[in-house]
């Protein structure tokens, strides 16, 4: 989740894929202001074009679903697991009158495990391994060859990379993961993902 990541929606050339706007729009009426960025969501959305089962933590409101739900091509599934009831809710209302192919759960996300493999796992909600949280198991949760993105990093000027004035554990985990190859890609100046795709099961 990014902090003014639903104003940046609103607030830019207009140019949303009109379920994405809706999301955003949703967002704002519950005074949700944490959604990923534009950023985030054009490359989920190009991310998506390739998968045939998509999963990600942290619904929110359904912004980044929208946009990956946007980029998904005819017969692909997702699912997304959100802790908040109210927000679960909302975006369950959403995407099952215009995406029933796709389902919202309100669950911890530890509950994405139930509906794996994939070949796309967004983690956003929890499983990203930061500030002393777990870190999803990918070679149980991914495909081989199947992509995962970690979102909502600063882009590192050196390494090792830190965080706070140290080694950003976190995103040393997954750049040094034994099950994947990763690589960082900035999106803009302050913002920066991990993708990561798994490598051939051993």
């Amino acid at each position: 989740m990014s902090l003014d990541g639903t104003r940046a929606h609103l607030s830019g050339p207009g140019d949303l894929p009109p379920l994405v706007e809706r999301a955003a729009r949703t967002a704002t009426r519950l005074g949700f202001p944490y959604s990923c960025r534009p950023e985030q969501g054009r490359l989920l959305h190009a991310l998506a074009a390739g998968a045939e089962r998509i999963g990600e933590t942290g619904t929110g409101c359904g912004v980044g679903l929208a946009w990956l739900v946007s980029g998904m091509r005819n017969g692909a599934t997702a699912v997304s697991v959100e802790s908040d009831a109210d927000r679960a809710g909302a975006a369950a209302g959403l995407f099952s009158a215009l995406a029933p192919w796709v389902t919202v759960r309100h669950a911890d996300w530890t509950a994405i495990a139930e509906h794996g493999p994939f070949d796309l796992l967004v983690l956003d909600g929890g499983g990203q391994g930061k500030a002393d949280g777990a870190a999803a198991d990918p070679a149980a949760l991914l495909r081989p060859g199947g992509v995962l993105v970690i979102d909502d990093f600063t882009p590192s000027r050196g390494r090792p990379p830190v965080h706070d004035g140290r080694p950003d554990t976190a995103r040393l985990h997954w750049l040094g993961h034994p099950a994947l190859r990763a690589v960082e890609v900035p999106l803009a100046p302050d913002l920066a993902v991990l993708v990561c795709t798994r490598t051939a099961a051993r």
